[in-house]
């Protein structure tokens, strides 16, 4: 696979990154120390191989994706507790949007006895899923990651999960599937084999958006990988070419937990005190 690599100079630090085609990073490797860091372990030897290239050719004419020169990184205002994400529980967004325009007790058993789907039901599918992939996840702050549910973007949407740890940032969307067969390609996803949905294609944009946000505010690069999690599946297949968003059942993601390597317990901590503001995501 070829990887394009790109330079990033800020603060101190002078690295080169390599990074798949639709610029999710995979590796970088430190200039003045030559110490190569794979973040993909599938991509490994092609990392490896790339870096050390570019190393050994007195890093040639690589382009830098950020001036050498950079400001100091804004700093965010005293966080308040109106504004602090973490005590969001998990599918906040949803609750509040049922609670504010769900229907009351007479739409209720008419779409019942009609057997109509609602907006409302799709609703309340989403809020399970999200708690109960909320829950596994919750779990893993005993292993030193920090987790952050239902972040508030602007045009009323919103980013299901946020798991940030020794692992890297993972931006999690879910998925309720409830008894349904989930295949996952490479920019779409069939459920029953029915119509295909850009679900993996809106994750990669999801991270993206993740990234800038994270980076505008810390003073090192924060790489973001996208993560799907299916709720309730019978059966959940994943193409062999399909590498660039992780793909999970809701029990599965303690898959996540043994990850290291990408941010220090100083930088995670600094990545959850931006992530957690509300004020961060307010343009994005």
């Amino acid at each position: 696979m070829e990887l394009k690599v790109t330079r990033w100079k800020r603060y101190g630090h002078d690295r080169l990154y390599a990074n798949l085609p639709d610029g999710t990073a995979v590796g970088w490797a430190d200039v003045r120390t030559g110490e190569i860091t794979v973040l993909r372990a599938e991509h490994r030897d092609d990392v490896i191989a790339v870096l050390t290239r570019h190393l050994q050719n007195n890093l040639g004419p690589v382009p830098s994706d950020r001036a050498p020169e950079a400001e100091a990184c804004p700093t965010l205002p005293p966080l308040t507790p109106t504004e602090d994400l973490a005590d969001n529980p998990p599918g906040k967004s949803l609750s509040d949007r049922l609670a504010e325009s769900g229907p009351g007790l007479v739409k209720r058993l008419v779409a019942r006895l009609l057997r109509r789907p609602t907006q409302w039901d799709s609703w309340r599918k989403g809020l399970e899923g999200e708690r109960r992939v909320g829950a596994e996840l919750n779990r893993l702050t005993h292993q030193g990651w920090r987790v952050l549910h239902s972040i508030p973007l602007a045009n009323n949407v919103d980013i299901d999960h946020l798991l940030i740890g020794p692992g890297g940032v993972f931006s999690i969307n879910t998925k309720y599937h409830d008894r349904r067969a989930v295949w996952v390609g490479d920019d779409a996803v069939r459920v029953d084999h029915g119509k295909p949905a850009p679900y993996a294609r809106k994750s990669r944009a999801e991270a993206k958006r993740v990234g800038k946000v994270l980076e505008h505010y810390c003073a090192f690069p924060v790489p973001v990988e996208p993560v799907l999690v299916f709720v309730g599946v019978t059966e959940l297949k994943v193409v062999a070419t399909q590498l660039s968003v992780r793909v999970y059942k809701e029990r599965e993601v303690a898959a996540l937990a043994p990850l290291s390597g990408v941010l220090t317990p100083e930088q995670v901590e600094e990545v959850y005190g931006v992530a957690r503001h509300e004020q961060a995501w307010r343009q994005a």
